[in-house]
């Protein structure tokens, strides 16, 4: 979806926005600013495969919830859960109460953890996917880079982490400056990508 629409204060912003009135904020406070926080990286991996089949739009207006839920995302406490911490989710109407997805954060923290150990923290191995020559603003669904990251955490164990769900925490986490070409937007993401320091 290329192009803009006037944001609540009459600038250009991405079109996709215009689907949902909190869509703004979320927009120009978060989505495409790089992040380098293990947490809050594994947090949006876990709601991007929430979203899966899904509004993003129900996954922003339950994050609180999941927040709560899954004990702030926080990778260690998760990966400690067990058949109760299911059975409590399946019960929590303020979470999307799906068991693959809820079962599949729970295996993803465990294999956060080894990720972490082999490789030293889940965000120096996420920026190794930065895009060098990324695709034009919002024409893509899917990166090379996507896919080979989608296909790197498969084979380490990870699930509901496709090459569209990678694509998708790409573009929110910063690692590719998806504001479309005209949108007020774009220039601040591109100056705080340039002014961030990748993780080693």
């Amino acid at each position: 979806m290329a192009g803009t629409v006037n944001g609540p204060d009459g600038k250009p912003r991405c079109a996709w926005c215009q689907a949902a009135p909190e869509f703004f904020e979320y927009h120009d406070q978060e989505w495409g600013y790089p992040l380098g926080e293990d947490q809050r990286l594994f947090e949006k991996l876990c709601l991007e495969s929430f979203q899966s089949g899904l509004s993003w739009r129900t996954i922003l207006a339950k994050r609180e919830n999941f927040r709560k839920a899954f004990k702030g995302f926080e990778i260690n406490e998760v990966a400690a859960f067990d058949d109760a911490d299911v059975t409590r989710l399946l019960q929590d109407a303020g979470i999307i109460r799906h068991r693959g997805k809820i079962e599949a954060v729970i295996n993803n923290a465990r294999r956060a953890q080894e990720l972490i150990a082999a490789e030293g923290s889940l965000a120096a191995y996420v920026w190794r996917y930065e895009a060098e020559v990324p695709p034009a603003p919002q024409t893509a669904s899917t990166s090379p880079e996507s896919v080979a990251m989608s296909k790197d955490l498969k084979k380490r164990g990870w699930k509901f982490v496709g090459p569209t769900t990678v694509f998708a925490f790409m573009q929110a986490m910063g690692l590719v400056n998806d504001h479309a070409t005209d949108c007020v937007m774009r220039e601040k993401a591109a100056r705080l990508r340039r002014d961030f320091t990748k993780p080693v």
